[in-house]
């Protein structure tokens, strides 16, 4: 193997080990969602750690007792949707754009009609933990923006998992997903627009997984301009 692969390799290797181990910054995260506007809910699964969160998944899909009780206290009417920001197998991912897909998420829920009553940032979480506290909160959608497993060429993607009438259990049969979001992948403008279009076709077909296809394609602005 020539050194220069090698020494590629090993880089790659270690970027993807950082974000797995790095710290999820939710005070910053916090920060960025409130200057948007919103009031975000901060709550951490069963995890206790990110050794035991690496080492027993079911601890990351099932909020602690005082997250639940936090939740619960802010539960009002039935909403759309619940939107959960997690940091999954990459905080690393998350940090900072998730921020930014919300930011162009959120115009596109308005100009559809679509409520957002409750943002939650999740500590120690795997997917699954969205069912839960959409099922707290009683919203008919969940969105999940999570850190997805680092890869030697992604370290720091961010994938969207969305499912319609939330409660534990669910299978991952059931939820659709839009995934890498990154730099050098789908964009936060790109991403927010399918995000948005699947909300959307969920609520008006009650269901989202295998039985919802992401046609979004079919109704998106070009993305560069034909000529005259």
């Amino acid at each position: 193997l020539p050194t220069a692969a090698l020494l590629d390799f090993t880089l790659d290797h270690a970027r993807a080990r950082d974000a797995v181990h790095a710290a999820f910054d939710t005070a910053g995260l916090a920060a960025s969602l409130g200057a948007l506007g919103l009031d975000p809910v901060q709550v951490a699964s069963l995890a206790p750690d990110r050794r035991d969160y690496l080492r027993r998944p079911d601890l990351g899909r099932t909020l602690d007792p005082d997250s639940r009780a936090r939740l619960a206290g802010r539960a009002r009417e039935a909403c759309d949707l619940a939107l959960v920001i997690a940091d999954g197998l990459s905080p690393t991912a998350v940090n900072r754009p998730a921020a930014d897909v919300v930011a162009s998420l959120l115009p596109r829920l308005q100009e559809r009609g679509i409520t957002l009553t409750d943002v939650v940032v999740a500590s120690g979480a795997r997917v699954a933990l969205g069912d839960e506290i959409g099922a707290v909160l009683d919203a008919r959608v969940v969105a999940v923006l999570i850190g997805e497993r680092p890869g030697l060429s992604a370290p720091d993607s961010v994938g969207a998992y969305l499912t319609f009438a939330p409660t534990v259990g669910r299978t991952d049969a059931e939820r659709n997903c839009v995934s890498n979001i990154h730099g050098s992948g789908l964009s936060s403008s790109e991403a927010a627009f399918k995000i948005a279009w699947l909300i959307r076709e969920a609520l008006a077909r009650r269901l989202t997984g295998v039985a919802l296809k992401d046609e979004s394609g079919e109704t998106a602005p070009p993305r560069i301009a034909k000529p005259v």
